[in-house]
């Protein structure tokens, strides 16, 4: 109808007018950023404020009371202010390569699409790339929900002085792809040991007598199955599109609400946002009841210990250090009281970071 034509002529002539606007005012944010940053050059303070972020992030919600969806709302604000926060000073985010494994989604859902990242091929490169300055931040795999820690991660803060910058949790699907999207063409599965280990009954079940292979990441594996027809890879969804993959099967993970949590590794923790988490690295002295004492110092204070988990330390049988989180910032006066007396209680004591906790888990298409 003429009249229907007219009505959708006029609504999308009010659309370009409101896009052209947001276009204005995002030029206009962005140069209020940088003029931030160069005040804070100036007085020579940290360019990155997580209370401020997350006063911003509340009170937009606040404002819009649920009339526009709040998980898109989020993703919108957050690329724009990290462009405006990255326009301040460019960053360099290290994480376990080639590009499009699991860890590249997790840095780039952290920091949006204006970083730059770097491909690293082994999570211990990661700790010795940010330990020695070489890039401002890294972006590890901390533990998972079905297959538990990530050893080489834990290991690699034993060995290295970073800090734990902030955190973010990410949906795990882990699709099986290859060249043709055929399951009659695979002769060899390869991913990364934690993949493999996730989707192992989905295999046996469905691929009986297809060998396996461990890799160092599962942008390697999709690389691998580009190159190879016989190969299929346990991918991100990123490497479909990178690699120019098929999907053979999606979702083939054994159990639903598969999560990794991620961590932010730099020389400095920011300061506190209101709504963090402090994580230690602990040794308790050789004696019975050490650990009970040492958790009771916590349990008195009302301190909320979220995670503990114990590796053995190399080359001392029968020694353990522990990995804590709690619920707080250094900064707050009765997790810094409990440390300090966590401090003189424990053989060692190490603060790995003090960091705005993770936004509500979205999962990863």
């Amino acid at each position: 109808m003429p009249e229907n034509k007219e009505n959708l002529l006029k609504i999308r002539d009010r659309i370009d007018e409101i896009d052209n606007t947001f276009l204005d005012l995002l030029k206009e944010r962005l140069k209020c950023a940088r003029k931030i940053g160069q005040l804070k050059s100036r007085d020579k303070r940290a360019k990155w404020d997580p209370l401020r972020e997350r006063q911003i992030y509340d009170r937009l919600f606040r404002l819009n009371d649920g009339e526009f969806p709040k998980q898109p709302l989020y993703s919108i604000f957050h690329e724009i202010i990290t462009t405006c926060r990255l326009s301040q000073k460019s960053i360099e985010v290290a994480y376990l390569g080639p590009e499009a494994t699991f860890s590249n989604l997790a840095a780039v859902k952290y920091f949006g699409h204006s970083a730059e990242y770097v491909p690293i091929e082994t999570i211990e490169d990661i700790f010795y790339e940010v330990e020695r300055g070489r890039v401002q931040y890294g972006i590890v795999p901390l533990e998972n929900s079905i297959e538990g820690a990530v050893t080489s991660s834990l290991d690699a803060f034993m060995k290295s002085n970073v800090k734990i910058c902030g955190e973010e949790y990410l949906g795990i699907t882990h699709n099986l792809v290859n060249h043709s999207g055929n399951i009659e063409d695979v002769k060899l599965v390869v991913s990364h040991s934690q993949p493999l280990a996730q989707c192992r009954q989905w295999l046996r079940k469905h691929l009986p007598g297809i060998p396996t292979q461990t890799v160092f990441s599962t942008g390697v594996a999709a690389r691998m199955a580009a190159d190879d027809p016989t190969v299929a890879a346990i991918a991100s969804s990123l490497a479909i599109k990178t690699y120019q993959l098929q999907i053979v099967v999606k979702g083939i993970e054994d159990y639903s609400g598969n999560t990794t949590r991620f961590v932010l590794i730099g020389q400095e923790s920011p300061s506190k946002s209101g709504r963090d988490k402090t994580s230690l690295l602990l040794s308790f002295n050789d004696r019975p009841g050490a650990l009970n004492d040492t958790l009771s110092i916590l349990a008195r204070r009302n301190i909320n210990l979220t995670r503990i988990e114990s590796r053995p330390i190399k080359g001392e049988a029968g020694k353990y250090l522990f990995f804590l989180d709690l619920i707080g910032h250094i900064e707050d006066g009765i997790i810094e009281e409990g440390c300090e007396r966590l401090q003189e209680s424990c053989y060692y004591f190490e603060w790995l970071g003090s960091y705005p906790q993770a936004r509500e888990l979205t999962p990863n298409p």
